[in-house]
C-alpha cells in the first residue's frame, strides 16, 4: 500500500508572522529547537520558509539589523511543496529534484505539517529488523540542549 504524507509528516508546524522581526525568528526557532519555520501573511497563507542558515547568511553575514530586519524579507518564497494527502514517494522525487532537505505539507495554502528527510529516513526503517540506517537513527535522536 502507497504510504501518504499525513502518515509521516510532523504535524503543526511552527509558523511565523512574515513580519516577525528576524530576532524574533530565531528565539522561536531557539525555544522550538527547530532550524525551519514557515513564513505566513495576514491571512496565515504560507508566503515563504526561513531555516537558520538562512539567517546567518542572508541577515547576519550580510550585516543587516536582525530587530528591524523583517523574516518575510529574507525568507525563500518559492516554495515547493505537498499536500497531506499526495504519496512519500512524490515527495522523495521532488526532495532529490530540487535537492531539498524538507517540504511544506499545504491545504488549501495553510500549513499543516512538514515532511523532512528525516522523517523519510524514518519511515523507510520501519518494520527493518535491523538496527535501522545512520540517518534514520540520526533524524529520530532528541536534539541536545
Amino acid at each position: 500500500m502507497t504510504r501518504k504524507i499525513k502518515e509521516i509528516m510532523t504535524p503543526a508546524p511552527v509558523t511565523v508572522p512574515r513580519l516577525a522581526s528576524v530576532r524574533d525568528t530565531a528565539r522561536w526557532m531557539r525555544d522550538a529547537a527547530i532550524g525551519d519555520v514557515l513564513v505566513v501573511g495576514d491571512d496565515d497563507e504560507v508566503c515563504g520558509l526561513v531555516t537558520d542558515r538562512d539567517l546567518v547568511v542572508r541577515v547576519l553575514a550580510a550585516g543587516k539589523d536582525p530587530d528591524s530586519t523583517r523574516t518575510g524579507d529574507v525568507c525563500s518564497s518559492e516554495l515547493v511543496d505537498v499536500g497531506p494527502d499526495d504519496d512519500v514517494a512524490h515527495a522523495v522525487e521532488l526532495m532529490r529534484r530540487h535537492a531539498l532537505r524538507r517540504l511544506p505539507v499545504l491545504e488549501d495554502g495553510r500549513a499543516v505539517g512538514v515532511v523532512s528527510l528525516g522523517d523519510l529516513a524514518t519511515d523507510r526503517d520501519v518494520g527493518a529488523a535491523s538496527l535501522g540506517s545512520a540517518l534514520a537513527d540520526i533524524s529520530a535522536a532528541a536534539p541536545d540542549s
